[in-house]
């Protein structure tokens, strides 16, 4: 099958920094596609236009990878909303939604596994075995349907993370394995961070890191350790939320009155598109090869990513070019109406 990317994904990050993209689950929510809850992406079957136009957005606005929107749709979460016979369907169409609008752009079309909420570090076998079942019928339905490498994201546990390791090499797939970094020093199962992705680059992985749940803030000094420790490509995507030492997890972020912002009220701590591109920037002086957003992300995020690494993107011909604004800028029917009074702003 024919690739819509001419170049292999160990090329592309060999040639420079890949660009990633994510964050489907929140952003089709907050577009009315994606039940909050459960957050299993049906809109792949219910309205496939929807995820058509995001991928085509992400694209658009400097994604280097269309990401097939398997998020959650392993057979444990279909079960929980009684849509497990969809489950092959699910996943097939995600992966040809995936690879047709790549082919727009000649980008890379990545599987994708996560957290399956099936790992029992208290039974690592037999749970472990529930997991590689669930990992393996994904992944064989998107071998068929034609995918580039794995992400393999949002894990919590080294020992999730290893088996999703392992499916991905019984594939032949290179795999990008990277933790939601809940915890301030180690997975659920007591390995440090930086030891577990050591581990992982170890054992095979074509790259390793961090995903989700922190902030820029407080994912960089991870990340900076990790870079130090492992000799392999390092992932970096935070959430676009201001996380702080006191709250590393965007998971546990309140607001005044101490009401839980995540998952519904998060827009008093999001991030602007600046803080996003300055996180970019830090990203790769640090080494970092495969940036991206996550849970929050949006175009406008992505588009600020990209031109902070020096790129032109399709969507950058709609920067923005506030010189232009009628009362900010500075033609000359913006400053007679500033002489005038008749519009002021406080300083």
């Amino acid at each position: 099958m024919s690739r819509p990317s001419s170049r292999t994904f160990a090329q592309r990050i060999a040639d420079g920094i890949v660009l990633g993209a994510e964050g489907y689950v929140f952003e089709l929510e907050r577009r009315g596609y994606v039940q909050a809850g459960p957050y299993v992406p049906e809109v792949i079957l219910d309205a496939p236009e929807a995820l058509r136009q995001l991928h085509r957005e992400f694209l658009r606005a400097g994604a280097d990878v269309m990401v097939a929107l398997t998020y959650y749709a392993h057979r444990q979460k279909l079960a929980d909303i009684g849509r497990a016979d969809d489950l092959e369907q699910m996943n097939r169409q995600a992966v040809r939604i995936a690879n047709e609008i790549a082919a727009e752009g000649s980008a890379l079309v990545a599987g994708n596994i996560c957290n399956t909420w099936s790992f029992d570090p208290a039974d690592p076998v037999g749970s472990g075995e529930i997991v590689r079942a669930q990992y393996r019928e994904q992944l064989r339905w998107a071998v068929e349907e034609g995918i580039d490498f794995v992400i393999s994201e949002t894990n919590d546990f080294f020992g999730e993370a290893l088996i999703g390791l392992q499916v991905c090499q019984e594939f032949r797939l290179p795999a990008m394995i990277t933790f939601a970094s809940v915890r301030s020093h180690s997975t659920f199962d007591g390995y440090d961070y930086v030891d577990a992705c050591r581990r992982l680059a170890d054992a095979g992985a074509a790259v390793v890191g961090l995903n989700c749940s922190r902030g820029p803030a407080t994912m960089l000094p991870l990340l900076e350790r990790i870079r130090e420790a492992v000799d392999i490509p390092v992932a970096a995507q935070p959430v676009p939320y201001r996380t702080t030492q006191a709250t590393p997890a965007f998971e546990a972020l309140t607001g005044p009155d101490g009401q839980r912002l995540f998952p519904l009220q998060l827009e008093s701590a999001a991030l602007t598109r600046f803080d996003m591109a300055d996180f970019a920037r830090t990203a790769a002086e640090l080494g970092v090869n495969y940036i991206g957003v996550c849970c929050g992300g949006a175009p406008h995020y992505v588009r600020a990513l990209a031109e902070a690494l020096g790129r032109e993107t399709p969507a950058s011909r709609y920067s923005p070019a506030l010189e232009l604004h009628p009362v900010l800028g500075e033609q000359p029917s913006a400053v007679a109406q500033r002489e005038m009074g008749g519009w002021r702003a406080e300083p």
